[in-house]
C-alpha cells in the first residue's frame, strides 16, 4: 500500500486462457480462504469464465498487515490494490471490484478514488455510509446488529485474541440477549478488544467522523458502472437504494431477501422459485456486468436498469429507473382505530414506554443472531406483538382492488413526547384475509428530551422513514400501521425511564401514513 503496509491476497487464474485477462477483486475482512466468490457467488465459475480472481484480506485482518479500523482505509487500500493488480503480467490492465456487505461498500469507497484501471463495480447488500443505515437509524443506535456484529466478528476472525479472550467473546455471544438488555455488561470487553465500538457510540450520525468513510460523500467521484443487488428485508436497503439513485449508470436488482436469507424462503413465507438468488443466477448477473464493461461485450439479452421483485404479487417487474417513475404519495389518515383517505375527527392516544419491557423486535430488515435462518428477520407475523397494550394499531377496510406501492413509505405523525424524550417507531403491515399480519417495513425517529419542541412537552410533527417497499396489497387484504415507543433489541431503548407520549390525529394534527402509489400501471 502507499504507506508501506503489506496486504495478503490469493490469486486464481483461469486455465487454458492465453494471454493476460481482466481481474476481479474481492477485498474482505472475513478471511480470503474458502469460496473465492464469497457467500453468494461461484468464484470458480468466474475464473473459468476467463477472469483472474484476486481475494484479499483487508488491512489488519488474518494474514494482512496493519491495524483494522472499519472502513477507514478501504478507499486508499482498494485503489492501491487495483493499481497493483492491473500492472501484473497476468492482467490485461482492466479491473472490477465486487463483494457483499462490508466488501461491497469497500468496493464503492475504492471507486471514489478513481483508479484508472477500474472499469466496473458490483456491491451486493451494501450500504451508502457507516453511520445512518449501518450504526444508526433515525437517531437511534442499531444495537441489535452492531453489538452482535462486533462480537461475532471478533470470534470469527480471532483478531489476535489469546485463548482467554476468545473464551470471553464466545461467552458474550452466548449471552447476547442479556447484553441487549444491559449493554454496559460488555463495555470493558469491547473497550479492550474492539475500541472502535466506543468511538461509534461517541459520534452521532452525520458527524465528520463518519463522513470520511462514506460513499455517499463522494458520489460525483464514482465514474464507473455499478451493479447493485439488494433485498427488501436487508438491513442496508436504504443505503443501497441511495447509491442507486445517486450514481449514474447503476443497474439495480431488489429481491425478497434479507441480509443472509437469499433463497426467498423464510420460516413463515416462501416467495417461490423465481425469488431464489441462484435461480436468478446472481453469478451470471455479475459476469454479464463485467463482460460488458471490462471486455466491451454486448449483453446476451437486453436487461432493464431496474428489476424489482414485487412482494404480494410475488413476481419480477422491470422499470426504467429508481425512484420508479409514475408514483405519487397516497395518504391514509389515522382516524379512531382506522386508516382512511379522509382525515378523521380530532383524537389522541397515550403511548406508554417501559425500558424494562420494550416492544420486542419481530422480523423486518434486521440482522440479529437468527439472521442466518431467517428466524429473526423478514416477513414475520405481527399479531402477537400487536396484542401488547403499548402498541397502537390503525387498519383500513379490506381493499376492493389491488394497490401497488413502490418506493419510500413514510409516517407523518403528531406527538407530544414525554419530557424525558421519546422514540417513535412505525411499522407497515399487510393483513391477509385469514388474519396474518405480515411486516413489510418499519422505521424509527428519536426525539431528545428536555428541549424546546420535540422532547419538551409541545406537540411535535415527526417524520418517520419507514423504508422502501415494492409490494402489491391484493384485493381483500388490509393495510395496517403500528406505532410504538420501542423496537428492541433492533434499536437501543430511549428514554431509560418509564415515559408516556400522546399520539394526536385528526383536526389540526392530521397524522397520516404516506405510501408511494404506482399510478401508471
Amino acid at each position: 500500500m502507499r504507506d508501506g503496509a503489506l496486504l495478503s491476497a490469493d490469486l486464481y487464474l483461469p486455465e487454458d486462457v492465453p494471454g493476460p485477462v481482466p481481474v476481479l477483486i474481492r477485498r474482505t475482512p472475513y478471511g480470503k480462504s474458502g469460496n473465492p466468490g464469497g457467500a453468494s457467488l461461484d468464484g470458480l465459475r468466474m475464473a473459468r469464465a476467463g477472469y483472474a480472481l484476486l481475494v484479499q484480506d483487508v488491512r489488519g485482518r488474518f494474514s494482512s498487515g496493519g491495524t483494522f479500523e472499519p472502513y477507514l482505509n478501504e478507499a486508499a487500500d482498494g485503489a492501491d490494490t487495483v493499481a497493483w493488480a492491473a500492472a501484473q503480467p497476468w492482467c490485461d490492465g482492466s479491473a472490477g471490484l465486487f463483494g457483499r456487505s462490508y466488501e461491497g461498500m469497500s468496493a464503492l469507497l475504492a471507486a471514489t478514488e478513481g483508479p484508472p484501471a477500474l472499469g466496473a463495480v458490483a456491491p451486493h447488500v451494501s450500504g451508502s455510509g457507516f453511520d445512518e443505515g449501518w450504526t444508526y437509524q433515525g437517531g437511534a443506535f442499531q444495537l441489535g446488529f452492531v453489538l452482535y456484529w462486533v462480537l461475532y466478528d471478533l470470534l470469527l476472525t480471532g483478531a489476535g485474541l489469546d485463548s482467554a479472550a476468545e473464551r470471553e467473546v464466545a461467552e458474550a455471544v452466548d449471552r447476547i440477549d442479556a447484553l441487549y438488555r444491559d449493554p454496559g455488561q460488555a463495555a470493558e470487553l469491547l473497550d479492550r478488544l474492539a475500541p472502535y465500538y466506543k468511538e461509534w457510540l461517541a459520534h452521532p450520525s452525520g458527524d465528520a467522523y463518519w463522513r470520511r468513510s462514506a460513499p455517499r460523500e463522494s458520489y460525483a467521484a464514482i465514474k464507473v458502472p455499478v451493479l447493485n443487488i439488494t433485498g427488501w428485508y436487508d438491513i442496508f436497503l436504504a443505503g443501497a437504494l441511495e447509491n442507486s439513485a445517486a450514481i449514474p449508470g447503476t443497474e439495480l436488482v431488489v429481491g425478497p431477501w434479507s441480509h443472509c436469507v437469499t433463497g426467498g424462503v423464510f420460516p413463515q413465507r416462501r416467495y417461490g422459485l423465481a425469488a431464489d438468488e441462484q435461480h436468478l443466477d446472481v453469478t451470471g448477473l455479475h459476469l454479464a456486468h463485467f463482460d460488458c464493461h471490462l471486455r466491451q461485450r454486448p449483453p446476451a439479452r437486453e436487461s432493464a436498469p431496474v428489476r424489482l421483485f414485487l412482494t404480494g404479487a410475488d413476481q419480477w417487474r422491470a422499470f426504467p429507473a429508481w425512484p420508479v417513475p409514475g408514483t405519487r404519495p397516497y395518504a391514509l389518515h389515522l382516524s379512531g382505530r382506522s386508516l382512511t383517505e379522509a382525515p378523521g375527527l380530532p383524537g389522541g392516544d397515550v403511548l406508554r414506554h417501559d425500558p424494562a419491557d420494550p416492544v420486542p423486535t419481530t422480523g423486518g430488515a434486521t440482522a440479529l443472531p437468527g439472521q442466518f435462518t431467517g428466524g429473526d428477520c423478514g416477513p414475520l407475523d405481527q399479531r402477537e406483538v400487536e396484542r401488547r397494550p403499548d402498541v397502537l394499531c390503525w387498519t383500513t377496510e379490506p381493499l376492493d382492488a389491488p394497490l401497488t406501492a413502490i418506493g419510500e413509505a413514510e409516517l407523518l405523525v403528531y406527538v407530544t413526547p414525554d419530557a424525558a424524550g421519546a422514540d417513535v417507531t412505525g411499522k407497515l403491515v399487510d393483513v391477509h384475509p385469514g388474519g396474518r399480519a405480515e411486516i413489510l417495513t418499519d422505521g424509527i425517529r428519536r426525539l431528545a428530551g428536555d428541549a424546546p419542541g420535540p422532547g419538551g412537552g409541545a406537540v411535535a410533527e415527526v417524520r418517520v422513514r419507514l423504508g422502501a417497499i415494492g409490494h402489491v396489497f391484493e384485493a381483500g387484504h388490509r393495510i395496517r400501521l403500528e406505532i410504538a415507543g420501542s423496537n428492541a433489541p433492533r434499536f437501543d431503548t430511549h428514554p431509560k425511564v418509564v415515559a408516556h407520549h400522546t399520539v394526536h390525529h385528526g383536526g389540526d394534527h392530521p397524522s397520516r401514513l404516506l405510501l408511494p402509489l404506482l399510478t401508471d400501471d
